[in-house]
């Protein structure tokens, strides 16, 4: 099943955007959800290869915070 789009999508397209719009509306905690939210399952939190044991494809699978 093919993913669709998630809030992660959206605060890595807009959220930088949305923090300097609406800074005087955020606090530290949303802004640590929001950049937390961003990097869940990027690079930026490491990942590990998976190979499928039947027709040797590969696909990297990044990690979740």
């Amino acid at each position: 099943m093919a993913a669709g789009l998630e809030v992660a999508d959206i605060f890595r397209r807009h959220g930088e955007r949305y923090r300097q719009t609406h800074d005087a509306h955020l606090g530290r905690v949303e802004r640590r959800v929001m950049s937390a939210v961003e990097m869940c399952r990027t690079a930026r939190l490491g990942g590990h290869v998976q190979q499928c044991q039947d027709c040797a494809a590969f696909r990297i699978a990044y990690n979740s915070g």
